[in-house]
């Protein structure tokens, strides 16, 4: 225990130092991979963690997810990072838990937790016969009343500026005094490097210190992915029973609530089929058969408004289908017609995503890609998989704990998929070959990352505005010369160099680099 201790604590430093080194001032690349690295190897020689399959597959993808960052270097790839680090942290230290979303939930408790993961690490350190078991028995009754005193200090100073005024000149008393005391190291050394490394030494340690209450751990090992029928005892009366009962006196009862949420639910798709009947009939008529015609309509309303509402408007579906069979209701005798119309539904509700994606790409081929447009493909792609495992739910009698872990496991594959495509490039790419087609919008090119500039110092010529009207002739965007394009992108142009030449190795990123050969930028 205590040999763990001294290197946890050991590690916890030499994370903090590696993190100033590695990020100050500069931009995530290299550095992020790096520093996971470095978290890696200390997971795998901790003690207390078990190196099982599963730590290997996300250990594997959180490296996946790094070195994206650095080949495509996207807010997307940071944001695949960040997700897959919480998970793999989570799983390391928790590996009893299932869901992706757990997991991430896991790690960012034990960084919350990180003082008395710290304060418990120092208590059991030792060099020879000397601890510090002693000291910290005495710190542990200062530590809690301080942070509650400086909790409280804050609340009553944003209630009272009187108590403001005195709480911010005793603080700067405190603070001269410190300055006055270490303000010696801070001649030769930066206040916010410093800063930023204990900074780096917390984050450090919230990610290697184990959060030692499991409580989370055991709540979801409780969660089934089977739905059992639940026999209650007729002395059992649930605050939700009892609420109802209140107003709906002596006709509630377990059999009758039962039968009245069948027929609620039975009722409820029923209709819901025949609307949603009528709608992806209008959708086929005059979207799926009638192209031509919507040509003549506003796109820009009738898509992307209805585009979003209808996403919407699937997601909610998935939610109603999920609490009607959440329970019994499933294990109901006559529930076979309630199980054909709520299937029904979700075949429905396919053929409303095919009308999205039906939407999205007449959008796309007249006005071009942009990261909403592939944002609604996305989110499309997702409700198709929601639904489908919803389906499963209901066939095969599942909990929603089993859509969670389902769903989670796929969002997070899809997550490190999408992250590996460099998508401003690729827009960007589109849209200029397409330019005698759809109407470019130079603005919004011109506003992509650094990573485009070689595809569109490649096609200077196609930067020109191409008018795009609205329903009633009014332009949307006032066009500006080609040469006023060509110029703005001269100026990102000469940005790039600065922000390059200024930056160091651990700052290096693929298209970075490939930007920059380019440019002949050194």
């Amino acid at each position: 225990m205590e040999n763990k201790s001294n290197l946890l604590l050991l590690s916890a430093l030499l994370g903090g130092l590696l993190f100033s080194f590695l990020f100050w001032q500069e931009r995530l690349a290299l550095n992020l991979l790096i520093y996971s690295t470095y978290l890696l190897a200390i997971t795998y020689l901790n003690p207390e963690v078990i190196k099982s399959k599963k730590l290997s597959v996300y250990a594997a993808a959180h490296i996946l997810a790094a070195i994206l960052v650095v080949v495509n270097n996207s807010t997307l790839s940071l944001a695949s990072y960040y997700i897959s680090l919480l998970v793999f942290i989570g799983f390391g230290h928790s590996q009893q838990l299932r869901t992706v979303f757990m997991a991430m939930l896991s790690t960012i408790l034990q960084m919350l937790t990180v003082p008395f993961n710290a304060l418990k690490n120092l208590s059991q350190v030792s060099i020879g016969n000397f601890n510090l078991k002693p000291l910290f028995k005495v710190v542990k009754y200062v530590f809690i009343p301080v942070i509650i005193v400086v909790a409280f200090t804050c609340l009553y100073s944003a209630a009272n500026s009187v108590f403001a005024h005195y709480a911010e000149t005793a603080l700067n008393s405190i603070g001269n005094a410190f300055e006055s005391i270490f303000g010696f190291i801070f001649k030769d050394l930066s206040f916010g490097r410093f800063m930023h490394f204990c900074f780096g030494l917390i984050l450090t340690g919230g990610l290697i210190f184990t959060f030692f209450d499991k409580t989370l751990q055991k709540i979801e090992l409780e969660y089934q992915e089977q739905l059992l029928r639940i026999r209650k005892s007729a002395k059992y009366k649930s605050i939700w029973f009892e609420l109802i009962s209140t107003f709906s006196g002596n006709l509630l009862t377990k059999k009758l609530a039962l039968k009245t949420e069948f027929i609620i639910a039975l009722i409820s798709f029923a209709a819901l089929n025949l609307l949603l009947l009528f709608l992806n009939g209008i959708d086929i008529w005059w979207l799926w058969l009638g192209g031509n015609l919507l040509a003549e309509t506003n796109y820009s309303a009738e898509l992307n408004d209805g585009t979003n509402t209808l996403i919407f408007s699937i997601a909610l579906a998935m939610a109603i289908i999920i609490y009607f069979f959440r329970g019994n209701l499933n294990f109901y005798s006559k529930n076979k017609m309630l199980k054909v119309l709520a299937i029904a539904w979700m075949i429905q509700n396919f053929v409303l995503i095919i009308s999205v994606f039906i939407r999205d790409a007449h959008y796309i081929e007249f006005y071009g890609l942009t990261h909403k447009r592939i944002g609604v493909l996305v989110f499309a792609i997702l409700c198709v998989i929601g639904l489908t495992t919803v389906y499963l739910k209901v066939a095969k009698q599942k909990t929603f704990f089993y859509l969670l872990r389902i769903n989670g496991n796929i969002w997070f594959v899809l997550l490190l998929a999408f992250s590996a495509i460099n998508w401003d490039i690729f827009i960007a790419k589109y849209n200029l070959s397409q330019s005698d087609k759809i109407s470019v919008d130079a603005d919004y090119l011109l506003n992509l990352s650094d990573k485009t500039l070689v595809v569109l110092d490649k096609n200077r010529s196609k930067l020109h505005y191409t008018e795009a009207k609205d329903n009633y002739g009014i332009t949307i965007a006032t066009p500006k010369s080609l040469q006023a394009y060509q110029n703005k992108l001269d100026t990102r142009i000469n940005f790039f160099r600065e922000r390059y030449e200024k930056a160091s190795w651990v700052s290096w990123n693929l298209p970075d680099w490939k930007t920059a050969e380019y440019f002949g930028i050194k």
